[in-house]
């Protein structure tokens, strides 16, 4: 369910029932002259709601607003919007608060943007996995009081860690595409993987009339086909099954 669209009763439902919430996370950013520039967290979006209807879960507004940087292009005139990574961890660390203080405790969020190596992280998703462990610090000590790690009730911590008895549990990030994904569909900027995704995805955004062969990245866009971006879907969706519904 959307989240922005759910009545306090919902809420409550999806609270009881530790439904996964999550937030799709991208940026702005130019992605040639064929695709737009909302790619890497529209991706995210379209898989999301593709999922939705499977299972229980609270869908937040997305958040487009990321550490873009200026690697690609500048800004003039190609509509990469970037916001740095200072600004972004005091927002990610609020909102994550308030989600929970509203009660949540299976928190996601997903990232395409700057992926191909997660685990060493990039602005946007530092940003946000540090905002969401000093949230959960914060929250648990106003919660649970100072030394509440070392209490007698935590005796089982490192037994648990691998459930949702762990605090640190609470918020997870995760990439689009893992290694093992990445292994078999490509990972590219605006090349044959990205615009071959969201030729399956949104196709009414993707104009390969205006394909421009001025820079290196986009060379292998002209091979795109909506049938390997069905396969990228095919992916990415079992990838996102697994996370927020192990059991399935």
């Amino acid at each position: 369910m959307r989240y922005e669209l759910m009545l306090p009763h919902q809420i409550r439902t999806a609270i009881d029932g530790n439904w996964p919430v999550v937030l799709p996370l991208g940026v702005l950013e130019y992605h040639g002259e064929h695709l737009p520039v909302g790619l890497d967290t529209l991706v995210v979006i379209k898989l999301l709601e593709a999922l939705e209807p499977e299972m229980d879960m609270v869908l937040l507004p997305p958040f487009y607003y990321g550490a873009a940087s200026y690697a690609v292009a500048g800004p003039e005139r190609t509509g990469t919007l970037h916001v740095g990574a200072n600004t972004l961890y005091p927002l990610a660390q609020e909102m994550f608060t308030g989600l929970l203080r509203i009660g949540f405790r299976n928190i996601h969020f997903f990232v395409h943007h700057q992926t191909e190596n997660f685990a060493a992280g990039m602005p946007t998703d530092l940003a946000f996995k540090f905002g969401g462990r000093e949230a959960i610090f914060a929250f648990l000590e106003a919660n649970r009081g100072e030394g509440w790690w070392g209490n007698g009730d935590m005796d089982q911590y490192y037994d648990q860690q691998s459930s949702g008895d762990d605090p640190f549990n609470w918020i997870k990030g995760h990439p689009l595409m893992t290694p093992q994904i990445i292994a078999e569909f490509p990972f590219d900027h605006a090349g044959l993987g990205e615009t071959s995704l969201l030729l399956a995805l949104c196709p009414d955004t993707v104009e390969m009339e205006n394909l421009s062969r001025d820079h290196w990245y986009t060379a292998s866009a002209s091979a795109a086909t909506r049938e390997l971006g069905e396969k990228g879907r095919s992916l990415i969706l079992a990838h996102m099954r697994h996370v927020l519904r192990p059991s399935l």
